[in-house]
């Protein structure tokens, strides 16, 4: 059992941290009480000893979903044990005062029977391939719905949010996965406060990176999908991204990221900051696990009114392949950057052609007001239209209004974002003028650079560039490639022009069986 602990020692020590974002306020949820996650699962865990956990780990640990549909297939592991096995270790991780990482909000109360009936299908004869998802336990980020679970973007006012399946919900469920539950996130993804840390929310509290808990941020606003993954809570998590919500916690958790292009996946169903930008997309351990849950996520979505911009055919392919054709631009700001340089060097060791770049993009001035112009007209949208009745809450203004009755509950950090798209009142003509600006400033940009140079890929650090690459709708791709004396994970992060996810996986396949830089965390072995 979970039992809440004077956290004032262990914030003394926080407040003394150099990074000013690790000063934290709190570490756990002050509404939430964890054992609430597993109560649901009592009778199944009173039959799943410690014995068997740790027989089961070198099945599961680490294990790539290839790897673990092998295992199934072998007789010696099936889907029920696999999901029993995420449970109890996050219960036994989560109670934990010296380990907890509030990466979790929720817990599905049905995985398990799910679990119990995808194995009644395999025993049936079903056949299943390697590279499915079939049985595989994923977890959510808590801004993406799932029926039977509250979407609540890590927010009180959203806490009763019952909502349906959001798109890429079903296309999971329709390829046999697992929802195993809800992944923490910064609330309202990160769009919310000014001067807080990333990864916390008022329902999940603060999450903690498991390469160090009081030593390395999380990255946000995926920063629950990032941590689990990297404590091997799921087999894969599933993230979304406005400007680096992806690419900053797969990053700083040491994990494999993929940004798509905004049309490849469906939004519909995930609480909203940008129609213009938002986009989900794979947080998981390994290139080939991005790919498989890509895949099982793709499906045209007519309501989404991004994918016309849709490729004929966005599923993607693991694959090995000669990069020797691929011309990588190389940012000259980074020349100094031991990793960096490290990992070019494999790259062109096979092949991979390297040319310097200047890497030195315009400012984008009105960033902001495009981000909470589309919001003030998108969550009201969402609210309107996927929100459950008990959400009392219709449009920004009621949001603001709603944190002020308690904010020390409801916002300890403040609300400086919510309070600054209160006073917002930006026209749609000029709304879309702003966007317009932005993204085609930012799309000439990156195409003039890669036109100029023959460039098929941008190299880059963690979600150094993000924003850019939000702007231009261009994917990115990161990849564990080293860390730094302290211990903080370092991500190699692959930029190409739209629609280019396969090159960005063929790119990365190849630094990760080169590099094989990924190294579980210490405390969570």
């Amino acid at each position: 059992m979970w039992q809440a602990y004077d956290e004032s020692d262990d914030l003394a020590e926080l407040s003394q941290h150099e990074d000013d974002s690790m000063h934290f306020k709190l570490l756990n949820s002050r509404v939430t009480d964890k054992n609430d996650l597993w109560a649901p699962f009592q009778d199944d865990l009173s039959n799943f000893s410690e014995s068997i956990y740790q027989t089961l780990k070198p099945l599961i640990m680490e294990r790539s979903v290839r790897q673990i549909q092998q295992a199934v297939a072998s007789g010696q592991l099936s889907y029920e044990l696999l999901s029993t096995f995420y449970v109890y270790r996050i219960r036994k991780i989560e109670s934990d005062d010296e380990r907890f990482l509030n990466a979790v909000i929720s817990l599905n109360p049905n995985a398990i029977r799910r679990a119990q009936v995808l194995d009644d299908l395999r025993e049936a004869g079903q056949e299943i391939a390697e590279d499915s998802l079939f049985g595989i336990p994923v977890l959510l980020k808590d801004n993406i719905g799932f029926a039977g679970l509250a979407t609540t973007a890590g927010a009180l006012a959203l806490k009763d949010n019952q909502t349906g399946n959001s798109f890429i919900a079903q296309q999971l469920m329709d390829n046999g996965a697992i929802i195993l539950g809800k992944a923490n996130l910064s609330e309202w993804a990160y769009f919310f406060c000014d001067d807080c840390p990333s990864g916390y929310s008022a329902l999940g509290g603060q999450t903690l990176n498991p390469y160090g808990r009081f030593q390395h941020g999380t990255g946000g606003s995926s920063s629950g999908s990032g941590a689990s993954v990297a404590a091997n809570f799921a087999a894969v998590a599933v993230g979304s991204e406005t400007s680096g919500s992806i690419l900053s916690p797969a990053s700083a958790n040491s994990a494999v990221g993929l940004k798509p292009t905004t049309g490849t996946l469906s939004r519909t169903g995930v609480v909203p900051i940008s129609a213009t930008l938002d986009t989900t997309g794979p947080i998981t351990r390994t290139v080939e696990d991005a790919v498989i849950l890509f895949n099982a996520m793709a499906g045209y979505d007519e309501v989404d009114m991004a994918m016309p911009l849709r490729s004929a055919d966005s599923r993607l392919q693991y694959r090995l392949r000669d990069i020797g054709a691929i011309r990588m631009g190389i940012i000259s700001d980074f020349e100094n950057d031991s990793h960096y340089q490290n990992a070019v060097s494999l790259l062109t060791q096979i092949g991979a052609s390297a040319v310097s770049v200047n890497f030195s993009p315009p400012e984008f001035e009105k960033f902001l007001d495009l981000l909470g112009g589309e919001m003030v007209r998108d969550l009201a949208l969402y609210l309107s239209q996927h929100a459950a009745g008990a959400v009392e809450i219709s449009s920004i203004d009621d949001l603001q209004e709603f944190n002020q009755q308690d904010l020390d509950i409801r916002a300890p950090y403040g609300q400086a974002l919510i309070d600054m798209m209160a006073d917002l009142n930006i026209p749609a003509t000029e709304l879309h003028e702003i966007r317009e600006q932005l993204q085609s400033s930012a799309r000439g940009y990156l195409d003039l650079l890669f036109a100029e140079n023959d460039l098929q890929i941008l190299l880059s650090i963690n979600n150094r560039n993000a924003g850019i690459a939000a702007l231009a709708n261009y994917p990115a791709l990161t990849v564990p490639m080293d860390y730094a004396e302290n211990g903080q994970p370092v991500g190699l992060t692959l930029i190409a022009p739209s629609f280019q996810e396969q090159l960005l996986i063929d790119l990365g396949a190849q630094f990760e069986r080169l590099s094989n830089a990924r190294i579980i965390p210490e405390q969570y072995r």
